[in-house]
């Protein structure tokens, strides 16, 4: 008779729960209950996903799993709670189905009967929709307080500081965080709007001049790409204004026109809008 194949799945979906050792609490609660049932266990079916975040399917671990489930390596599998899998309902049922159609046995801690009556079912489904409201709930908050945070002047809501400046921290602005001027950066700032302001230069030129003079990136690269100085040119925090959440995507429209030696396809259409604004000096 075929020894039964068992495996374990455990996620974590940041550096910080992973430095808190909540994957290796995790590993230990599912290996017990491995061990209650008297089943061998290979460690080589230990799939672990750490610092992966459960709101999408492309994790390392988990396409192992899915591989090895397909190809019928696995009978049983040991998962600690249904969030853990996925966050999303529709991904949990997803991936339900897909090991349920390759015989493979998901067996939730949180469940410790390990049965599969219409009541667990049930109480899986309503588990995965609560973890799929915290989640939205939470991302709404998220989003809500990052806009009061823009209305008000906190220059932590942007994505981070422009060439010119350095981004402080809370933790070492004094429980405030700011945008600090790059002396040797905001040089190359200066010389770039006068080349072109006063000398009418091209972005081409102004480009040349850059290279030929050495001058790094924030990289630390000396070549230049030409998005790199039209993004600069356009930025408005050059000017102490700055902007959070200014262009929004929408759904895919159809083109006006078709583009030429191409047939009529739906493009992707961002629009602007006016949105919370921070103003800051340096």
């Amino acid at each position: 008779m075929k020894p039964t194949q068992v495996a374990l799945y455990a996620r974590v979906s940041s550096d910080q729960q992973s430095e808190a050792k909540t994957i290796e609490s995790q590993v230990a609660d599912l290996r017990t209950r491995i061990a209650a049932t008297g089943v061998s266990f290979a460690a080589e079916l230990e799939f672990l996903d750490n610092g992966y975040s459960g709101a999408t399917l492309i994790r390392p671990a988990l396409e192992r799993l899915r591989d090895v489930a397909a190809a019928g390596g696995i009978d049983q599998l040991y998962v600690h709670c249904p969030d853990r899998l996925a966050r999303n309902y529709a991904h949990q049922v997803l991936l339900l189905e897909e090991f349920l159609h390759a015989g493979v046995e998901v067996i939730f801690l949180l469940n410790r009967e390990g049965g599969q009556t219409p009541e667990d079912h049930l109480l899986l489904q309503v588990q995965g929709m609560i973890a799929e409201y915290e989640r939205a709930k939470i991302l709404e908050r998220s989003r809500r307080g990052k806009r009061h945070g823009a209305q008000v002047g906190k220059v932590s809501v942007l994505a981070g500081a422009p060439y010119g400046y350095r981004y402080v921290t809370k933790q070492d602005g004094e429980g405030e965080a700011r945008f600090e001027v790059n002396w040797e950066e905001a040089r190359v700032v200066r010389q770039v709007f006068e080349w072109v302001g006063r000398d009418r230069c091209s972005i081409g030129e102004v480009r040349r001049r850059l290279e030929a003079a050495g001058e790094r990136t924030r990289t630390g690269k000396t070549i230049w790409d030409r998005a790199t100085i039209c993004g600069m040119l356009k930025n408005p925090a050059y000017k102490g204004e700055a902007a959070f959440g200014k262009t929004a995507i929408e759904p895919l429209r159809p083109r006006l026109r078709a583009q030429r030696g191409r047939p009529m396809r739906p493009g992707c259409i961002g629009r602007s809008r006016p949105m919370a604004g921070i103003r800051f000096c340096g």
